[in-house]
């Protein structure tokens, strides 16, 4: 595989609550710094919200607030993107990642805790926070939508397995 074919950066959002605004800013940032991998922690909320994310190889899991589950998986597949229902685990440059909303605090303390996964994406509080918990990279985005300020996304560097928080204005 040529190097400009590898993914080096992911980006990474939650919590979008159908703010198609605040979805929109977010996807325009992520083209604009060239990422073509998208992670969605969940929270769409309503179906169409999914269709802001065509173009990209886009991978989602649900969250505690989206009640349409068979419309958010079709939508998806019309993206061409992959819905991994509650939890995704998967491997990108050598790295283990899982990616799980986060509505039960013990299942998100046992994917960082475990030492399985070199990074574990959640989101659900809408408290942007990036921390190292041994060899464990914690990413949560915050919320895209913004609840009344800005909202957040995150940039996650393969490279150099850094991680920033992006504040959406």
């Amino acid at each position: 595989m040529k190097r400009e074919d590898q993914i080096m950066e992911i980006g990474i959002i939650s919590d979008t609550h159908d703010n198609l605004e605040q979805t929109r800013k977010a996807v325009a940032l992520f083209r604009e710094k060239g990422i073509r991998k998208i992670i969605h922690a969940g929270d769409f909320c309503s179906p169409f919200s999914v269709l802001e994310f065509e173009g990209f190889e886009f991978h989602t899991v649900f969250g505690n607030n989206d009640g349409d589950h068979y419309r958010i998986l079709a939508k998806t597949e019309e993206i061409g993107g992959h819905h991994h229902g509650e939890f995704l685990a998967f491997e990108q440059e050598g790295k283990q990642i899982a990616v799980y909303h986060g509505t039960q605090p013990a299942i998100t303390e046992a994917l960082i805790g475990g030492g399985s996964y070199d990074v574990v994406i959640t989101g659900h509080t809408h408290i942007p926070n990036i921390e190292k918990r041994g060899k464990t990279l914690h990413i949560n985005p915050g919320s895209a939508h913004g609840f009344g300020k800005a909202g957040s996304i995150a940039v996650l560097d393969l490279n150099s397995a850094k991680c920033r928080i992006i504040e959406l204005s």
